[in-house]
């Protein structure tokens, strides 16, 4: 298994196993790879991954689950859901966002389902209404920090379906200066200005 955590555009890869995908950064010079669990190399990684010279990071640990659990323990963890929306024409919808393409996304309220966060979110975000959930799409992972607090966001997103006849909305409260549907042969553009985990969504998505 592995599990992808960006610290900005840089990936760290939680695995417990040395995958393809992962494989190629155990190598590279300025990659840093760890492969023994305790509070301090933990830290270590964490320190490692802030650092302006390091560009990925690879913590390899045969127990995955501990590793995911000492790792999260050393954040506060926030939990979002947001979707990836396709209109009748095969259109993707993608949200302008402080500088940044992006989908609509937003934190998950106390008791609420993260299906009913993801379909709340993208109605607020960007007025469509007609909404139906299609399927998983997978959970993205990355960190920020929030005054002294380091925050680990964990974003589940879901494909969903709309008529796209309605009038887009962007909310504008949440920063959001602009929304577009898209043909998938228009994307590359939008995401060269984009998050990596976005890209990784969006390049990811199979209709």
């Amino acid at each position: 298994m592995v599990l992808k955590i960006y610290f900005g555009d840089k990936p760290l890869f939680l695995c417990d196993e040395l995958t393809a995908e992962v494989e190629p950064y155990v190598h590279h010079d300025d990659a840093v790879f760890i492969d023994e669990l305790n509070s301090h190399t933990v830290k270590t990684m964490i320190h490692e991954m802030e650092s302006p010279e390091v560009h990925a990071g690879v913590f390899y640990h045969r127990d995955m689950d501990a590793l995911r659990k000492a790792f999260f323990k050393k954040f506060s963890v926030v939990t979002a859901a947001g979707g990836l929306v396709r209109n009748p024409h095969g259109e993707l919808l993608l949200i302008f966002r402080r500088g940044k393409w992006d989908l609509p996304k937003g934190k998950a309220d106390k008791n609420e389902k993260l299906e009913d966060t993801a379909l709340r979110e993208v109605r607020e975000e960007t007025g469509v209404t007609d909404l139906i959930l299609d399927r998983p799409l997978g959970t993205t992972y990355h960190t920020y920090h929030e005054g002294s607090r380091h925050i680990l966001k964990e974003s589940h997103w879901w494909l969903m379906a709309s008529q796209g006849e309605g009038r887009l909305k962007p909310q504008t409260e949440e920063d959001i200066t602009d929304i577009k549907w898209l043909r998938r042969s228009e994307l590359a553009p939008y995401l060269d200005k984009s998050f990596p985990l976005i890209r990784d969504l969006l390049q990811g998505y199979e209709d």
